[in-house]
């Protein structure tokens, strides 16, 4: 047993296990109203078959099968009724569990999310939040209900039939338990590889056609298309015959499953013909209720091994969830400051969790109210580090940062009272524009929506969609232009009427003319904010108060535009160069 598996995996797991001890009681239920159904479907066969074989001795009197008649009505109604509730609860308790399971996973996602991407390729990250919680959710609907309602079943089965008779006690017990146990682990070890190396290849194919296609460009240029199709049809060849070899084995233990399900129908007839025809009497009766009762177990018994086969997939997202950190517990408390704001930071310094090198440090930089600040530099230089910093999604490494005097690490979620962000890459959900400007404030009502959209220039655009504020913006929003995103997203932080406000290179991508018109759009909207600008180039840096280059961790130029045009020879030679000059 030590071979399967999920049974490794569930032993140091914190994904699954608090789960289950946190609902046990609505498990509890679930599972006992499942074991009810099926004793319900089989006490109405049982009861049925007596009836049927009874009635056909033409009975002469009613009262000889008065009560199966009454046992076949009751059993019929509770059946649906049990399988009904043992549905809801079942369901309800898997909805409650993967809501609070989504949300550990977004948790903990959330504390490296500045990081993530850099640590996991595009089809890993959709493997993780989409086919991950899917698979812990059939986990439990598929192969822990099913597994549990079966053993139920099988201690029931095995205990009234040692009650009349020891001998075929030990044989249901033995020929169940080959049903139960035997055939699922049987399923799971031999076709366990073989699903495993499917999913292999299948994760491969989906991560591969996900990078190939975003860079197909490049295998054209390069010439090697042909590569690249030949690579695509030989993974495709190996995952084929992978799927071929697990259908053919699962024909097979189908097979073997349904003829122990007949030997356990030709125990019963023998049984019965045996233990009934003595003196019991009319043994074809209860021979016939005893065969019939095995007919609806084989519902439950049949999924049995596909769904322990389904474990080894499981397994893979349960190792894969139990690698992620854990969430912090700790909750932050709400911190209220009094204007003005000031952001000041002081020897600061940062490093990557599991890395050596410095990104920031020994950074010293004061944020006064009302400055407008822009901050440059390469590539890698530390700017956007420094940006999640001042947002306190990370910790420094040393110094601190702090937005009068606190630090901005333990606002926590409060950090957006303060500090609005219009990113590079403004994501509109999709649903209506009212909602995606919403996101700023969910209490604005449609007039101080329309106001703000009319202070970023989007009103009349609105106005001319086809349901106006209640037009879907669509998937990721690309009905719009992306400078109708980036002004969207302003919508939002005007809205939110946070103090200070970071702009991280919101113009990356962006025409020149539609650059100019954002910048120009988001300087009039926020001149009464601090502003932090974290940019790339110097286009309508004129504007600022004050300009910081940061260079390999730390601040190698300094001052206000006009100072730095001035007296650095540095800045005019990239002011050129940004120019075009």
């Amino acid at each position: 047993m030590n071979k399967i598996p999920l049974l490794k995996a569930m032993k140091h797991d914190q994904w699954v296990k608090p789960f289950l001890k946190r609902y046990k009681w609505t498990l509890v239920l679930a599972i006992s109203l499942g074991i009810i159904t099926f004793i319900c479907a089989g006490g109405l066969m049982f009861t049925a078959g007596f009836l049927i074989s009874k009635s056909a001795t033409m009975p002469f009197n009613i009262l000889l099968v008065y009560v199966p008649i009454v046992l076949t009505r009751a059993f019929g109604i509770f059946r649906p009724v049990t399988n009904y509730f043992e549905r809801l609860a079942s369901h309800n308790w898997v909805f409650k569990m993967t809501s609070a399971f989504r949300k550990k996973l977004y948790d903990s996602l959330e504390q490296d999310a500045v990081f993530f991407n850099s640590k996991y390729r595009i089809g890993d990250i959709l493997g993780l939040l989409s086919e991950d919680v899917a698979h812990i959710q059939n986990l439990y609907l598929r192969t822990i209900f099913p597994m549990l309602v079966a053993f139920g079943l099988y201690a029931i089965i095995v205990i009234a039939m040692g009650i009349l008779s020891p001998l075929m006690g030990l044989l249901m017990l033995v020929l169940f338990g080959l049903i139960i146990i035997a055939i699922p682990v049987w399923s799971v070890l031999v076709n366990g590889a073989r699903q495993q190396l499917e999913k292999q290849y299948t994760n491969t194919l989906y991560a591969d056609l996900t990078d190939n296609i975003m860079g197909i460009t490049d295998w054209e240029l390069a010439g090697r298309s042909d590569e690249y199709l030949t690579h695509h049809r030989h993974s495709e060849k190996h995952l084929l015959a992978s799927q071929q070899a697990k259908k053919k084995f699962e024909h097979l233990r189908d097979f073997v499953l349904q003829v122990m399900i007949l030997l356990v129908v030709i125990s019963l007839v023998i049984w019965g013909a045996s233990y009934f025809g003595g003196h019991w009497g009319g043994s074809a009766n209860w021979i016939a209720a005893f065969v019939l009762c095995v007919f609806p177990l084989d519902e439950v018994l049949s999924s049995l091994p596909t769904a322990a086969q389904q474990t080894n997939v499981y397994t893979d997202s349960l190792n894969r969830l139990n690698k992620l950190p854990q969430p912090a517990k700790e909750e932050t408390k709400p911190v209220e400051l009094a204007a003005p704001y000031t952001i000041k930071a002081e020897n600061l310094q940062y490093r990557y969790p599991g890395t050596e090198k410095l990104i920031l440090r020994g950074l010293d930089l004061e944020i006064k109210p009302g400055e407008k600040l822009a901050i440059l530099g390469r590539s890698g230089a530390g700017k956007s580090t420094f940006a999640s910093l001042i947002r306190g999604d990370r910790q420094p490494t040393a110094g601190k940062i702090t937005l009068n005097g606190v630090a901005t690490d333990e606002f926590g979620d409060g950090i957006a009272k303060y500090i609005g962000v219009v990113h590079q890459s403004p994501y509109l959900f999709n649903t209506t524009v009212l909602n995606n400007v919403r996101l700023g404030n969910e209490d604005a009502t449609e007039d101080q929506v329309w106001s703000v959209l009319e202070r970023v220039g989007l009103a009349a655009m609105v106005k001319s969609l086809p349901k106006g504020l209640d037009t879907m913006v669509g998937e990721a929003g690309l009905r719009f232009s992306g400078g109708e995103r980036h002004r969207l997203s302003l919508a939002r932080i005007l809205l939110k009427d946070a103090p200070i406000v970071l702009l991280d290179e919101p113009t990356v991508g962006l025409d020149p003319i539609t650059e100019q018109q954002v910048i120009t759009t988001f300087m009039d909207q926020l001149k009464d904010k601090t502003l932090i600008w974290i940019t790339h180039h110097l286009q309508g840096i004129e504007m600022m108060d004050q300009v910081v280059f940061i260079e390999d961790g730390q601040i190698a130029m300094q001052g206000s535009p006009a100072e730095l045009q001035a007296t650095n020879k540095h800045y005019r030679m990239l002011k050129q160069a940004d120019e075009g000059n």
